[in-house]
C-alpha cells in the first residue's frame, strides 16, 4: 500500500514538474518585463517624453520595411527562378547576385548603394538620355538628362538597399521553396498539355508559396530590425531619433530602454502573425 501511494505520489510530482518545465517562461519574463515598461511609461514623465520623441520614427520605420520588402520579394521571386532556369547566362547571374550579396555584411551594402550603386545608376541614366536625345527622340532637356543624385533622398537609397539584400536571402527561399515540390507535378502538367510558364504558374507556384511563406515572414522580422542600419544614413527612423535625443539629452539608459521596448513590441507582434500563419497552413 505504501509503494503504491509512494508511486502515486512521484507520478504526480514527475507530471507537474514536466508541466512547470514545458511553461513558457520566457513568455512570461518578457510579459513581466513589458508590465514593467507599460507602468514606467503610464507613470514616469521622462519616459513619456522620450517615447514622444521617438514614436514619429515608427511610421518611416515600418513604412522603409514594407516598401523594402515588397521589392525584396519581387527581386527574390525573380532570382530564385533564374537560378532553376535552363539557360546558362540566367541561373549564373542570378548564383552571382546571391553568392555576392549574401557575402556581404548589410551596413557595407547600405554605404555602397547609396554612395557608389544609386550615384553610378543615376551617371547611366543621365547618358542614356543624352544618347536618346542626340538620337533625335527625346528634347535635349529630358527627364533623364534633368536627373540630379540629389534627387534620391537617402531614404529610398536605404530602401533600394535593404531590397537587394533581402532580394538574395528571399531567392535562397523561393528556391527551395520551387525545389521542395516533386517532378511527378511538373510531368502532370505537360501530360495535360500546359507549357513550362503554365505550369509554373497553375500548378508549381501556388504549392510552393505555402511552403515558403513562414520563412518569408520570418525575414520581414529580421528586416523590420535591420531597418535600424539606416540611421547611418541619417534617416529620420526611430533608432536615428533615438541617438539624437540621447546625445542631446544623456538620458541613455531611458531612451535605449525605450528603444529596445518599441522594437520588441513590433517583432512580438510580427512573430505571432507569423506563427498563426503557420498553423492555419498546417491544418488547411
Amino acid at each position: 500500500m505504501k509503494n503504491a501511494n509512494r508511486r502515486t505520489f512521484l507520478s504526480i510530482q514527475s507530471n507537474a514538474t514536466a508541466r512547470l518545465a514545458n511553461l513558457p517562461w520566457w513568455g512570461i519574463v518578457i510579459l513581466l518585463a513589458a508590465t514593467f515598461f507599460v507602468y514606467t511609461f503610464t507613470t514616469n514623465q521622462l519616459y513619456q517624453e522620450v517615447i514622444k520623441k521617438l514614436i514619429v520614427g515608427i511610421r518611416l520605420t515600418l513604412t522603409v520595411t514594407i516598401i523594402a520588402y515588397i521589392f525584396a520579394i519581387t527581386i527574390g521571386l525573380l532570382t530564385g527562378l533564374g537560378q532553376l532556369s535552363q539557360n546558362v547566362i540566367i541561373r549564373n547571374t542570378a548564383l552571382l547576385y546571391v553568392n555576392v550579396i549574401r557575402g556581404i555584411p548589410i551596413i557595407v551594402q547600405i554605404f555602397y548603394t547609396a554612395f557608389v550603386v544609386v550615384p553610378a545608376a543615376i551617371v547611366a541614366i543621365n547618358l542614356l538620355g543624352v544618347r536618346m536625345a542626340s538620337a533625335g527622340w527625346l528634347p535635349t532637356d529630358n527627364i533623364f538628362t534633368a536627373l540630379s543624385i540629389r534627387d534620391v533622398n537617402f531614404i529610398t537609397r536605404g530602401i533600394i538597399a535593404l531590397a537587394i539584400s533581402y532580394g538574395a536571402f528571399s531567392a535562397e527561399i523561393f528556391r527551395a521553396g520551387i525545389q521542395s515540390i516533386s517532378s511527378g507535378q511538373i510531368e502532370a502538367g505537360q501530360a495535360l498539355g500546359l507549357t513550362a510558364f503554365q505550369s509554373l504558374r497553375l500548378i508549381i507556384l501556388p504549392q510552393a508559396i505555402r511552403v515558403v511563406l513562414p520563412p518569408l515572414g520570418n525575414d520581414f522580422i529580421a528586416m523590420l530590425k535591420e531597418s535600424s542600419l539606416v540611421s547611418v544614413l541619417g534617416v529620420n527612423e526611430i533608432t536615428h531619433l533615438g541617438k539624437k535625443y540621447a546625445a542631446a539629452s544623456f538620458r541613455f539608459p531611458e531612451t535605449y530602454n525605450t528603444l529596445a521596448f518599441l522594437y520588441l513590441s513590433m517583432t512580438l507582434i510580427l512573430s505571432m502573425g507569423v506563427k498563426a500563419m503557420e498553423k492555419k497552413l498546417k491544418t488547411n
